[in-house]
């Protein structure tokens, strides 16, 4: 009775004799908050479901696969338990490859820490331009987002030969990001925005070129 007088939508409810979703939905206030919009709708329809537990547990799984919560053609389903657990295995599924996911990226991090860590604090720099060497599969992945090129996807950070950098103004701006070869000792690309060349390539390639001694006496070091 309290949540009749104060809660318009369980009057809604009882006023069209759907007192199964009123005796759920008032233990359940939060699955009301969740699947309101998607049972107004229904409603509308003329949906009843058979179970409101199952239906409200539907649209959470619905919302968190991006289908949309307004349209009848997922929400006011023929057979519930089926479509409940259609979606519920592809939500799994997809947490599934997402920790797996997780788990990978967890492993390369800890071989990237392992054989690049000697190399981390180097930087290099002259009165206009510093290049440092990108300490993290995060850092990698900032480089990547921000440069518009693949650095991350393409794994350079994975790779035992080679060491990434980013060149920057003394503001921070990145300017290109640097690939050195760690058995070939120089530079092997150097790449601004979307892979293209700036204006400081040539002098940002020679300047690491020129210090590549700090990578030699740090893996000498490890």
């Amino acid at each position: 009775m309290k949540s009749l007088l104060t809660d318009s939508r369980i009057e809604t409810m009882m006023k069209v004799g759907h007192f199964g979703a009123v005796e759920y939905f008032v233990s359940n206030p939060i699955r009301l908050d969740q699947s309101w919009n998607s049972y107004k709708i229904a409603s509308r329809h003329g949906y009843v479901s058979e179970d409101w537990g199952i239906w409200s547990d539907l649209i959470r799984l619905l919302d968190r696969c991006g289908r949309d919560i307004r349209s009848t053609r997922y929400i006011c389903p023929t057979d519930l338990t089926t479509e409940h657990d259609k979606w519920l295995d592809k939500v799994t599924s997809a947490e599934e490859k997402h920790k797996s996911k997780e788990q990978l990226i967890r492993a390369k991090e800890e071989d990237f820490l392992k054989s690049k860590s000697c190399y981390f604090g180097i930087v290099i720099s002259d009165k206009d331009i510093e290049v440092s060497v990108l300490d993290s599969i995060e850092a990698c992945q900032a480089e990547g987002t921000a440069m518009h090129h693949c650095v991350l996807k393409c794994e350079y950070f994975a790779q035992e030969d080679s060491i990434v950098l980013s060149a920057h103004d003394k503001s921070g701006n990145r300017i290109e990001t640097v690939e050195f070869s760690l058995t070939e000792n120089r530079v092997v690309q150097s790449r601004g925005r979307c892979n293209t060349n700036t204006e400081h390539h040539d002098r940002i390639v020679n300047l690491v070129n020129a210090n590549a001694h700090r990578f030699i006496e740090a893996r000498a070091s490890a």
